[in-house]
């Protein structure tokens, strides 16, 4: 574990507040050592945020960030600036751009300050493409052009050629299919520097040296991979579930003695006032009993007042120790979609697969042979870029979740957001859709740019799993990217109750297995559906 002197990243009562005033972040004391680290905590916890703190692309409100060097940075949001290059993402346009205009007879001498002494820059950035899956010739294809798995891989190369001395990746598991996430262990194994990863991909948390947790405001550091930092937090949930436990039968006994004292304090009293009524003793000893007893009474219930006020805040403090974390709440409307109905076709370049009724469609294979091609020809046929496989809709009413989480109006809030799908709601009703979903308080007015990868995913997906009327068919490309484990958990099974068609890309075969998927096909980059291959 790191300490304060050979940290190459020293937070210091760091704290960050948006705009608008509401708070994102405050008091974060931690230190990350060399090697790799993974962040890990729920959604929402604020681990983007954190990240941006660290890169330098936010400044902290109060408190200090010390950095050792430059720092290398992949956002979540990569895959939403479609314009942007091959060449882009592996940071070298400038320098090739240099090395054209050279070689095209333009002497400047700002092109050669540029180039400097990379004059195999080409041969360097097709190497770098080649480690990503792709060749010298892609280039200049752009995001747009490229699967989420493909960007993701080229902008993680790019950050290996760039060889800061410090790298922070924020879900880089995002869209990998298994050949791809083998690559991305090789590089980070291998990984020089300082590495910082949040991620919610326990085999991927598991090659780290270290786990920091951003958990309640506090971000704690943990010397071990993923699955000893879960068996130790284990341990320290069993052991304060007992605490508590205990503390709160010291707390009903104390309760309970409160009571049982109350009641003989009641019963002396009317024992008294029997004697003084039947005139058993005289008035003056009557009134020195009743001022002793006061007195004694008094002390009583100060001394059991004392006891129990000590038990209640034993009782809190135990419990506060307890984890309860928020999990997803919903339930989905009932689309009313006989099993007759036909949703859709997917015409591979052999074949032509028929979409009906509540049938689950899972869509599977390697990065980049055209499954979200695929589905956007079915969501957006008018914009669709053409692929050797498509597909034709039934029926209008489909809610899709893309990967790249780009249905969103940025500048509104998620509650603008929400009423467009469900114009006929209520604000009231919006608000508490998207409590459902974790979103409350200032998150559900901010600009939806403001908000985290994670909250950006629950907006988008509370737009499309709540919208009025319902989807008869619900496409989903990547749904698990930025859940963590508990609303994955709430996702299956809001989906185990809905009743309409399904069709799903991902490479999240746990995910799959769990929805009760009753259609298995698999795309090749020919073009060529096969069913039921898993």
């Amino acid at each position: 574990m790191a300490t304060a002197h050979n940290s190459p990243i020293l937070l210091t009562d760091v704290g960050l507040d948006w705009p608008d005033g509401s708070i994102a972040l405050t008091g974060i004391t931690a230190a990350f050592g060399r090697g790799r680290t993974g962040l890990v905590g729920a959604n929402g916890s604020g681990k983007s945020t954190l990240l941006r703190l660290i890169t330098g692309d936010l400044q902290p409100s109060t408190g200090t960030i010390t950095r050792s060097g430059e720092v290398g940075y992949l956002p979540q949001t990569l895959t939403l600036g479609v314009a942007a290059t091959a060449a882009d993402l592996l940071g070298v346009r400038p320098k090739l751009d240099a090395l054209r205009a050279i070689e095209a007879g333009d002497v400047a001498e700002r092109h050669f300050d540029v180039l400097a002494d990379d004059w195999d820059i080409t041969t360097t950035a097709a190497e770098a493409l080649r480690s990503a899956g792709l060749g010298e010739a892609d280039l200049g294809r752009p995001v747009g052009a490229m699967s989420g798995g493909e960007a993701i891989l080229v902008a993680i190369a790019g950050l290996r050629l760039g060889a800061a001395p410090i790298t922070v990746l924020d879900e880089p598991t995002n869209n990998l299919d298994g050949a791809a996430r083998q690559r991305l262990a090789a590089l980070v194994r291998s990984w020089p520097g300082t590495l910082i990863v949040v991620s919610h991909d326990s085999a991927l948390l598991e090659l780290m040296d270290d786990t920091a947790e951003l958990h309640g405001g506090a971000l704690t550091v943990f010397g071990g991979p993923y699955s000893l930092f879960l068996d130790h937090l284990d341990r320290q949930q069993a052991a304060a579930q007992q605490a508590q436990r205990s503390a709160d039968q010291v707390l009903k006994k104390e309760k309970q003695q409160r009571v049982e004292a109350e009641t003989k304090l009641a019963h002396r009293s009317r024992f008294a006032r029997t004697e003084f009524e039947n005139k058993r003793v005289p008035k003056i000893v009557m009134g020195l009993r009743k001022s002793a007893a006061q007195v004694s009474a008094g002390k009583l219930r100060t001394e059991f007042d004392g006891k129990v006020q000590d038990a209640r805040a034993a009782a809190a403090d135990a419990a506060a120790l307890v984890r309860s974390d928020d999990t997803i709440h919903v339930d989905l409307p009932d689309p009313q979609v006989p099993s007759s109905r036909r949703l859709a076709e997917l015409h591979g370049s052999d074949r032509v697969f028929l979409l009906h009724g509540p049938a689950r469609v899972a869509l599977t294979g390697p990065n980049g042979v055209g499954k979200t091609s695929l589905l956007e020809s079915l969501v957006h046929p008018e914009t669709a870029r053409a692929g050797r496989a498509t597909a034709i809709a039934h029926t209008r009413r489909i809610g899709y979740l893309s990967q790249r989480l780009d249905g969103l109006d940025d500048t509104a809030s998620a509650l603008e957001n929400l009423a467009a799908s469900s114009p006929a709601a209520p604000a009231g009703e919006l608000r508490n859709r998207l409590a459902r979903f974790l979103l409350r308080g200032d998150a559900v007015t901010r600009p939806v740019r403001s908000l985290s990868g994670g909250e950006r995913f629950r907006v988008s997906l509370a737009r499309l799993l709540l919208a009025d009327p319902p989807a008869q068919l619900i496409v989903l490309d990547e749904p698990t990217n930025n859940l963590d484990r508990r609303s994955v958990d709430q996702l299956v099974g809001a989906l185990g109750g809905y009743r309409g068609g399904l069709l799903v890309v991902s490479h999240d075969e746990a995910f799959l297995a769990r929805i009760g998927i009753t259609d298995w096909l698999s795309l090749d980059a020919r073009g060529r559906l096969a069913e039921g291959a898993r």
